[in-house]
């Protein structure tokens, strides 16, 4: 028997169909999408081989939500395009770290704009829309949480200028710097950026 923090395993058959282990019942993407607005965490296997295949599903669910005609896109053109653009860069390496610190810096960002309207209204923030309190208060939070990511985003985007000289360094004969010390240079610059999200969620 699975221990009880341990992620409940969803598995996933050659008919498409997702079977909840936990539950003992069949479900959709739709449900997995909400298990994951509750914080639930489970894995997903592919019924026949058991390979973990939960990152696929995952982005399966992100392009159903996209693709939702009820629904409002959260991703911008820019930013897919930006995104698609680093796939196969020399950057990609250190990507998936800064956007998963950039996402935890955002939502920390959010859970304290939650904290100061229970502190302003004695409230939840769902209670405050029902009191008709006017949006702008929660507009402006929503725009200066947007520009946090975005200004991270730019942060990370090397200027053309420094995307030329990379090109050129690249183009030059090496000088013998070892792989090690390329890993040491890739985590101070995760590192780095770490640091800067962080005074940026603090300011």
């Amino acid at each position: 028997m699975p221990a009880k923090d341990d992620p409940v395993v969803i598995k996933k058959y050659a008919n498409r169909r997702l079977y909840n282990t936990g539950t003992s019942t069949y479900v959709t993407l739709e449900d997995l999408a909400q298990m994951v607005r509750s914080d639930e965490d489970f894995v997903v296997q592919d019924a026949k081989t058991g390979e973990d295949i939960t990152h696929s599903v995952l982005t399966q669910i992100i392009f159903e939500l996209e693709n939702d005609k009820n629904g409002q896109n959260m991703l911008p053109i820019s930013f897919l395009r930006q995104l698609i653009s680093f796939y196969g860069d020399q950057m990609q390496v250190v990507l998936p770290s800064f956007l998963e610190q950039s996402m935890l810096a955002f939502a920390k960002e959010q859970e304290r704009m939650r904290e100061q309207m229970r502190q302003a209204f004695g409230a939840s923030p769902m209670d405050v829309l029902s009191m008709n309190i006017p949006m702008k208060l929660i507009e402006e939070q929503t725009r200066r949480n947007m520009e946090m990511f975005q200004n991270a985003m730019r942060m990370f985007t090397p200027s053309p200028h420094a995307a030329n000289s990379a090109r050129q360094d690249h183009e030059q004969p090496s000088t013998g710097m070892s792989s090690s010390d390329d890993l040491k240079e890739l985590r101070e610059q995760i590192a780095d950026m770490q640091r800067k999200l962080d005074a940026m969620s603090k300011s």
